[in-house]
């Protein structure tokens, strides 16, 4: 068992930032044919300045007591997860689930998202999906799993960004990455941080080269290599006392169509990306968002199915870049503006981040009211709060 030097942080409850602020400076498109380490940099503390700018900008306390939503959705805000016998109900998706499965903890695997590694493996079966630019204006994605029993082949696996770690930390998922940026490792070092690295000593275990592609674009993980992983290093397979989720789910015969939250239709939604292009496209047929990007279909290669997805959350968010390298910094743990497609319709919101690094985002109408998410998989691009312009929804 590995054993971490610091101790756990205490929860707090997050200001909501409604301010936003960028950086335009050209980034540097980074050696994509080398395995991300932990190259020196010129002010190693550069992540943690930009996370205390913006942590000191004006907000207002929001007290969590007063965000609860409706009594009687499932896993709502401090509400009891329900349980049916042998089944749960999952954090992940809203949907009951084996309790073998939904009481473990999920698996965060960094995805390789440029052109020359597609098509990806095992991503169709993750249940989240988060999206994020990272420097050069290249997307970099990261799965969130619950059942991946079944798979041999999950990746390409990349490097780790900052943002990430926290966007796994909102799932008490176990985050799996090939290689990291300098500024990273400090977060990777906090006890309340489990990973499993594939330039650790445990990456043998866990990853495995191919042969079909070239370096760094051959890495994969295994559900075989994940567990043994997490047993090697000794971590807490179940979620932590006191989880409470990320979401609130609609009832099972229920359908949150918005209808009731003045929307806006959103059949075609393009987050404005510049590299990938993505877009998604609404089949009302069977109720889900269909995705593309480098001008086709985005497949799962195990598969040959295309990505699809029962939510699309827009979250906007603060950033800046850190460095001459193009590296990104975004802010994780306030708030701001987010828009929330389902159904072939949308609602503009905001988001509010509870709990610091160990906490979780949760989203709300502009009323106020926490939105009831549809049961099913969810995506969640992060956008530049000031490329806000570049996305299209109609």
């Amino acid at each position: 068992m590995i054993i971490k030097k610091r101790a756990a942080l205490v929860w707090i409850i997050s200001a909501c930032i409604l301010a936003g602020c960028g950086n335009n400076t050209a980034a540097k498109v980074p050696d994509s044919s080398v395995e991300t380490g932990t190259e020196a940099v010129e002010d190693s503390e550069a992540y943690e300045k930009f996370e205390e700018s913006v942590s000191n900008d004006d907000a207002a306390e929001v007290s969590a007591s007063g965000l609860t939503a409706e009594k009687g959705y499932v896993s709502s805000f401090g509400m009891e997860r329900e349980r049916d016998g042998d089944k749960v109900r999952s954090y992940l998706t809203g949907k009951m689930v084996p309790d073998e499965i939904g009481d473990r903890r999920p698996v965060a695997v960094m995805l390789n998202n440029i052109e020359d590694a597609m098509p990806m493996s095992g991503v169709g079966s993750a249940d989240i999906l988060y999206e994020c630019v990272v420097e050069g204006g290249l997307t970099r994605m990261m799965g969130v799993f619950e059942n991946y029993d079944d798979l041999e082949k999950i990746g390409s696996v990349r490097s780790c960004r900052n943002y990430f770690v926290y966007y796994a930390l909102e799932l008490d998922a176990i985050y799996c990455h090939y290689g990291q940026s300098s500024y990273a490792l400090p977060l990777l070092e906090e006890d309340y941080v489990d990973n499993l690295s594939g330039l650790a000593a445990i990456g043998d275990t866990v990853f495995y080269r191919t042969t079909d592609r070239v370096a760094p674009h051959n890495a994969y993980a295994s559900a075989k290599g994940i567990k043994k992983g997490i047993e090697d290093m000794g971590y807490r397979n179940t979620y932590k006392d006191g989880y409470i989720g990320k979401f609130t789910f609609a009832h099972d015969d229920d359908i949150n169509d918005l209808s009731q939250e003045n929307p806006y239709d959103a059949t075609h939604v393009e987050p404005g990306y510049k590299i990938n292009a993505p877009y998604l496209e609404y089949n009302a047929d069977d109720g889900k968002y269909y995705r593309w990007q480098y001008g086709e279909e985005h497949v799962d290669d195990l598969t040959g199915e295309q990505l699809s997805f029962d939510n699309v959350i827009l979250q906007y968010s603060q950033w800046e870049q850190i460095d001459d390298k193009g590296y990104l910094g975004f802010n994780c743990h306030g708030g701001g503006k987010m828009t929330y497609v389902t159904k072939g319709k949308a609602i503009d919101g905001s988001w509010i981040s509870f709990g610091g690094d160990q906490g979780s985002v949760r989203y709300f109408d502009e009323d106020g009211e926490e939105i009831v998410v549809n049961q099913g998989k969810t995506l969640i691009m992060i956008i530049q709060d000031t490329e806000g312009d570049k996305v299209v929804i109609k």
